[in-house]
Parts: C-alpha cells; sequence; structure tokens
C-alpha cells in the first residue's frame, strides 16, 4: 500500500541501471529464463553451480544491492487514501457501507486482521547466497504467502475471525503512516492483564488497540492458533512456509534466490509448499490447468476415504484452496473482466488475488468502485524471530489499506478460493458457474471454466478446440502453443 511503499518509488530505469562506462549491470529482461542474472545474484552465471559459494564480486554486489533496496523501501510518507460513502466495499466477500459508522469500524477491524507479509532484511542467508533480504524481488512470493495466510485463518479460526488487537485508525481518511512505536506484545495467557494503551491521532500504523474486556478460552486459543500461523511464515528456513522454504521449492522450476517470480509459479510453489508441511492439518492445494478447474481432479485430491469414491456423500474430504492462474488480457489488463472480478471478490469463498501493477506484486483482497484493495509487501522490515515467546505481531498487520484502479492492474494473476468440504466445493461450483456464464452471455469471454472429470479425461484435440474459444485479445495460445511460450504467463514481471 502506498502508506508504506510511496508511489515516487519506483524500479530504476534502465539508464539508471548502467554503469558510467555504459556496461549494463543489472536487467531484468536480459535472460532467456526471465529471471537469471549473472554476475549479479549470488550463485548467478551458467557456469556456476546453483549451491556454490558467491565470490567476492558477487558479495560486494549482493550487500549493495541490499542496502540499496532496504534504503528503497525503507522509506514512508504522508498519504492519504480516499473512500466513498455513497458505495458499498467489498472485502473477501463481507459487505461495508460507510455511511454507517459502526461498518466503519467493522472495516478497519477487519482489514487488519489481515495477515500482511512484507520484505523483511537480515535474516538467515539463503542457502548458497549472500542473501540475508528479498528487497527487490521477493514481492510476488510475499504475495503469495499472504494469499496462503489468509487461506489458512479461514481453515483454523473461521471466515469471520478478527484479532482481539485489531490495529487502530482514527478516519478512514486521515491515515498517515509513521514509524512504528514499539509495544510490549501481550501474553496470550494473560490478555485480559494488559494495561490500556492511549488511542490517539499521534499512533503509529502499528500500534495495539488495548483489549476492551476479558477474552474467552476460545478466543484464547485463536489468538495461539494466530500467532502460529505467523511462525509458520517466518524469515528461516525451518519455517513450512517461509522464504526460504520457498526458494527452496522454487529450485525445480528453474529459479533461485534473486529471481522474480511470476504468479503462476508462486501457485504452484505454494501447492508443494503445503504438500510437504504436516502441520498445515486436513488441507489439500489445487492449482488448475489451462484456466480450467477439473471437478474430479479436485475430489481426488480431497478425498480421505480410502474405501468411497470421492463423490459419495458418506467420503470424507480435506479441506481445499483452489488456485486459478490467467491472464486476464494481452499487455494490458482487459476491462472487460472488471465486473467478474468483481462478483469473484464477491464471493464468500474467494481468498484474494496475487498479481499487481506492473513490476510491482500487490494482493488484492476487496474493493470499491472500479479500484481494488490491496496489501502491499513492498516495505522493508527487520527480520523478527519467531521461536521467542509472546514475539510482537505489529509488522504482521496493517490498518492503512490502499487502492488501485483496475485500468492499472498487470493481466497476470492468481485467484484462490478455500472450501472446507464436499458440500462447499459444489456450492462454490455452482457460484463460480453462474459468474463465469453470466459474463459470457454479456459476450465476454470467460476468465476460466469449470468442468467435470478429470485433466487426462480431455484430449490434446479438444483441449485446443475448447481453449481457443476463451480468448482474451485475440486467440487464447493452445496446450501446445504455451509449450512453445512458456514465458509469456510463467515469467510475467510484476
Amino acid at each position: 500500500m502506498n502508506s508504506v511503499s510511496p508511489t515516487s518509488v519506483q524500479y530504476l530505469s534502465q539508464d539508471e541501471l548502467r554503469h558510467s562506462d555504459g556496461r549494463q549491470l543489472f536487467n531484468p529482461r536480459s535472460s532467456s529464463q526471465g529471471g537469471n542474472y549473472p554476475g549479479l545474484f549470488p550463485g548467478g552465471g551458467a557456469a556456476r553451480s546453483q549451491h556454490s559459494e558467491p565470490d567476492e564480486v558477487d558479495k560486494i554486489k549482493s550487500k549493495l544491492f541490499s542496502v540499496w533496496n532496504n534504503v528503497k523501501y525503507g522509506w514512508t510518507v504522508k498519504t492519504k487514501t480516499n473512500f466513498s460513502k455513497l458505495s458499498p466495499v467489498y472485502l473477501f466477500g463481507h459487505i461495508y457501507r460507510f455511511e454507517r459508522e459502526e461498518d466503519v469500524e467493522c472495516f478497519q477491524k477487519d482489514f487488519a486482521s489481515r495477515i500482511w507479509l512484507t520484505y523483511r532484511r537480515e535474516f538467515q542467508q539463503l542457502e548458497g547466497t549472500m542473501w540475508t533480504t528479498d528487497c527487490g524481488w521477493g514481492c510476488m512470493l510475499r504475495s503469495g504467502q499472504m494469499l496462503l495466510a489468509q487461506g489458512l485463518v479461514v481453515h483454523f479460526l473461521g471466515r469471520d475471525w478478527t484479532w482481539s488487537d485489531a490495529l487502530y485508525t482514527p478516519s478512514l481518511a486521515e491515515m498517515e503512516p509513521m514509524k512504528a512505536t514499539p509495544l510490549p506484545c501481550p501474553s496470550t495467557a494473560n490478555l485480559h492483564q494488559v494495561p490500556p494503551i492511549p488511542t490517539d491521532r499521534s499512533r503509529g500504523p502499528w500500534e495495539l488497540q488495548a483489549p476492551r474486556r476479558a477474552c474467552s478460552p476460545d478466543e484464547l486459543e485463536k489468538e495461539r492458533y494466530h500467532r502460529k500461523i505467523i511462525s509458520w511464515f517466518a524469515d528461516r528456513p525451518q519455517a513450512p512456509f517461509g522464504i526460504h522454504r520457498l526458494v527452496e521449492l522454487g529450485h525445480s522450476s528453474g529459479k533461485k534466490a534473486g529471481d522474480w517470480y511470476g504468479p503462476s509459479i508462486v501457485a504452484h510453489i505454494i501447492r508443494k509448499a503445503v504438500d510437504c508441511c504436516s502441520e498445515a492439518g486436513n488441507l489439500a492445494v489445487y492449482v488448475s490447468q489451462d484456466c480450467t478447474v477439473y471437478k474430479d481432479d479436485v475430489a481426488n485430491l480431497a478425498n480421505r476415504s480410502k474405501d468411497r469414491t470421492a463423490w459419495d456423500p458418506g467420503a470424507e474430504w480435506k479441506a481445499v484452496i483452489i488456485l486459478v492462474p490467467m491472464r486476464l488480457g494481452g499487455e494490458t489488463f482487459n476491462p472487460a473482466y472488471v465486473d467478474c472480478v468483481k462478483e469473484l471478490l464477491r464471493l464468500d469463498f474467494c481468498i484474494g488475488i496475487i498479481g499487481g501493477k506492473p513490476r510491482h506484486s500487490l494482493y488484492f483482497v476487496g474493493y470499491q468502485d472500479d479500484t481494488l484493495l490491496f496489501l502491499d509487501p513492498h516495505y522493508c522490515q527487520l527480520f523478527v524471530d519467531t521461536t521467542k515467546e509472546n514475539f510482537p505481531l505489529e509488522s504482521f498487520h496493517c490498518n492503512s489499506p490502499r487502492k488501485t484502479a483496475f485500468s492499472k492492474v498487470d493481466p497476470s494473476c492468481t485467484i484462490g478460493f478455500y472450501v472446507s468440504h464436499r458440500r462447499e466445493f459444489e456450492g462454490l461450483c455452482v457460484e463460480l458457474t453462474q459468474v463465469l456464464n453470466s459474463a459470457a452471455a454479456k459476450e465476454k469471454y470467460p476468465m476460466f471454466s469449470i468442468v467435470d472429470g478429470c485433466a487426462q479425461d480431455y484430449g490434446l484435440e479438444e483441449l485446443c478446440s475448447r481453449f481457443s474459444q476463451q480468448t482474451v485479445q485475440g486467440q487464447r495460445p493452445s496446450k501446445r502453443g504455451r509449450a512453445k511460450k512458456a514465458t509469456t504467463e510463467d515469467f510475467v514481471v510484476l
């Protein structure tokens, strides 16, 4: 959000990225793989193995690049976000009308309860590199973390959960970020004993609102889960969804620390991370193929009953996060999809969209009128040791909602949905079919499809025929065509 990611702070131009002798130091498009920068990032270069020790030149470049990004993404400026009182605001399926003061307060608490994951610095070195920060390259991974975190919050805490110490903002029209004031973090076992904290207009964006009442045992249990979920995203190698783990899993997709990640690749990294995590509980992740969700593939993935078919009413299901990577336009976002995106964001099942503006990944969580609400990972914060008891939570939540116009959004994105059991999945399929068919009835091509069967049930010829009808601007590439142009979607720079 612009409150912590100033609009004036942009990626360097190509002229700024050249030495005085004219040699280009940093060109994100110089590699045929869309993300390998020989000589700049530790471990980079075709001749150097993935986990070899970086040389002294790489160490110096890495440190200079890290220092530059720490300064670049550490600025805060005074900005304001304007919200209309005449139009409803949608946030993860909830609707808020700002002409009612109670709705304003509920929206603030709801938004501030979302887990916010940003650039970090001074964490343990990423394996085989000198990187101790993800500034400048890890924004899509952070957006993916926030999408997964929202799915885990819904899974463990419920769709209506809000943080009992939700961050406070005096006015949506007067949110002026300042340096955070360090505050003691209450113990989850003694939340009702925390002394009140002043709530004046000089408070920083991360300051806690004092609990107004004693917490029930159920609330205390949820607060413990809240902390546990955040610890799973810690910037340490042992964290199942931390930056170290995600970078490690990205190696199989040809990515490494320092590369930029596209929303499609991040979707598959999330799937792998959940598959490998025993702590995630009764949860699986499905990533759609060719902009199509195959119902039987989801059912087979979710089925826990060895002696029953997935569609048997008595079969037990895992909860499922469904991720749908797509591209909604050619070089720019196609405005024909605006209404459909709005309808999807209004669904209770939706857990957000990872995408962003060009070269600037964001996590979209709702909308008002023709603007999207988002959480922005482009703010560099200090590493937090989540292994300590009652580690501070302030930097994992933000109370400054920001907005951007649909017209500024990059067409590459991944949308997420969460269903807890078979009946919810069936309900999601019905609602998605209605939304997508409604868009098609208006002579607009559907964003994606929901079909019966498994992916292997469809032959290549049938797939090509069907997906030739799902164009965005001109014809959408067939499966064979996609194989020739993998960088079009997988390596879009956001």
